[in-house]
């Protein structure tokens, strides 16, 4: 089980550290990498195309302004790519999601929140599920644990306001 995320610029190191962080938690293989859609988009290119024989089964694109390297690498690979709008000073990342929420037919990207980096590592992790049952198991206990702190959450809530 691999996972490569890929990043605009370092300065969305800080947002991602999240899904690595997310990703490594479930004992998810993850590849990291700055490369830019405008700047480097030969080496986008390249690394989206060879993902695959890399072992890669899903890519995470961030990315902030026109957002654009979700989309150049699903457009070189077959493989599930998830988009993180990143949040800029200008527009809090509005320019980011639109960006990536608007892709042209035949070239999905699924996208996330703006920051979104945690969503990202989880959508990876229920896409990883699908074909290992360890996997689905950690996902279930995740799940399971989500519920059991918003029943917490209840009680405490119940027991604040009873009469």
């Amino acid at each position: 089980m691999s996972v490569a995320i890929v990043m605009g610029s370092s300065s969305d190191a800080s947002i991602m550290d999240d899904a690595v962080q997310t990703l490594r938690s479930f004992g998810v293989d993850v590849e990291v990498r700055v490369i830019s859609a405008h700047r480097t988009p030969d080496d986008a290119i390249d690394f989206a195309r060879t993902a695959v024989d890399r072992g890669v089964q899903v890519l995470i694109a961030a990315a902030g302004g026109a957002a654009h390297l979700a989309g150049v690498l699903a457009a070189a690979t077959p493989i599930p790519v998830i988009g993180v709008p990143v949040a800029l000073a200008n527009l809090g990342g509005l320019d980011s999601l639109l960006a990536m929420v608007q892709m042209p037919k035949g070239v999905p990207v699924a996208t996330v929140a703006v920051n979104g980096a945690r969503n990202a590592a989880l959508l990876a992790v229920r896409i990883l599920a699908l074909s290992d049952e360890g996997l689905a198991a950690q996902q279930d206990q995740f799940r399971s644990d989500l519920a059991d702190q918003v029943h917490t959450m209840n009680a405490e809530v119940q027991a604040r306001y009873a009469d």
